[in-house]
């Protein structure tokens, strides 16, 4: 059993780093989406831009809580 461990725990530290890169890279790619739909809702209303920019950043803070989570997942699959 542990033998089987010591021989793929590389490959599950290559893995735990892919799973986190991917996370941060999706979390990237979600919110540059949400700021550039934002910036372009406001400017076509700007007198919704407060209602705009606080829903965006409620939003924004989802991504980055579930792209922590992601984060948090992947490590603890590397050190388990």
């Amino acid at each position: 059993m542990f033998g089987l461990l010591a021989e793929i725990a590389p490959v599950l530290g290559l893995g735990a780093s892919i799973g986190a890169a991917i996370a941060a890279i999706g979390a990237g790619i979600g919110i540059g989406k949400i700021g550039a739909a934002a910036m372009e809702s406001i400017a076509r209303q700007p007198e919704a831009a407060g209602d705009i920019r606080s829903n965006m950043i409620v939003i924004a803070a989802l991504v980055e809580g579930v792209a922590l989570f992601a984060v948090i997942v992947c490590a603890l699959c590397l050190f388990l």
